[in-house]
């Protein structure tokens, strides 16, 4: 069966973008605007999306049968899988989405007997911020991805812990006079003209936010950045304090540019583990990567 078409529309519904979408599906343009039209015919005319030269927008039609094709790919992967491995064998695809310190802590000991398990399973990996993770997998963009665990967990995800990881305040190692001069001590005084630069969004820019509310102190923000390991590249240059979890310290080249500021109270510590959705965990190719997962506490 060829299932083409349905990847190249979900592709398109995800990116609104025929030059992206095309690239990511590995045909021209031409070709991804040929299989769209050819589906839209196939639905009798029905139109999936509106697009000019500068825009493409899903119209109500495209949005309904996005979720029907999404769906329908699932099923048909699962039955594939399920057949094979009555045979012993699996091949497909897994996408992966991970912060760039994810990258390169977990990964290889993540991945590495798996693969050697399973040669015919391909690997698709994306980094980004990692405040992108828990919706990517949720929106079915990704299989799944490598994240922190929110304080509440949505109920369509399963999470597997891989590790624990304090989140600390960081700052210049060089002094700025804004810095506070008495960390260990909760004293809101101190903190008032302090530039942070925290997370846009996540987990950590959640706790950071309890942290100095708690204290009874708005946050001067000098800058809300995607991605923790552009805080720790803005902190060792000057910019303010930041907060960061540790694991994304001590596997950062500029980790000698800044140091810990030992506040009190402590920040909560980082569970970052593997997030799927449940009702993934049904397709044996999913199933041989989250089995293979050992969860630690």
């Amino acid at each position: 069966m060829d299932m083409r078409p349905l990847k190249h529309f979900l592709a398109l519904a995800e990116t609104l973008h025929f030059g992206r979408a095309s690239e990511a599906c590995h045909v021209s343009p031409s070709t991804l605007s040929r299989s769209i039209r050819q589906l839209e015919e196939s639905l009798g005319g029905v139109r999936l999306f509106e697009r000019d030269n500068r825009h493409v927008v899903l119209t109500r039609q495209g949005h309904t049968f996005q979720t029907w094709a999404r769906d329908t790919l699932e099923q048909w992967e699962q039955l594939r899988q399920s057949l094979m491995s009555e045979a012993r064998t699996l091949t497909g695809e897994i996408s992966i989405y991970c912060s760039v310190t994810a990258s390169y802590s977990f990964l290889y000991d993540l991945l590495s007997a798996f693969r050697s398990r399973y040669p015919g399973i391909e690997l698709k990996l994306h980094t980004g911020d990692p405040a992108q993770s828990m919706p990517r997998v949720l929106a079915g963009s990704e299989d799944m991805a490598i994240t922190s665990r929110p304080r509440q967990l949505p109920e369509a995800l399963a999470f597997k812990s891989l590790t624990r990881s304090p989140l600390v305040f960081i700052a210049p190692r060089n002094g700025a006079p804004w810095i506070p001069p008495a960390p260990e001590s909760p004293s809101t005084a101190q903190w008032q003209a302090v530039p942070m630069v925290l997370s846009e969004a996540g987990l950590s820019r959640e706790v950071s936010d309890t942290w100095f509310k708690a204290l009874g102190v708005t946050p001067r923000i000098y800058a809300q950045v995607a991605g923790h390991e552009a805080i720790v590249s803005m902190v060792g240059l000057g910019f303010g304090v930041g907060v960061v979890p540790k694991i994304v310290l001590d596997t950062s080249p500029l980790s000698e540019r800044v140091r810990i500021l030992p506040v009190k109270p402590e920040l909560p510590h980082y569970d970052v583990g593997l997030c799927v959705l449940n009702r993934r965990r049904k397709s044996p190719l999913i199933a041989a990567l989250w089995d293979e997962v050992e969860e630690r506490g």
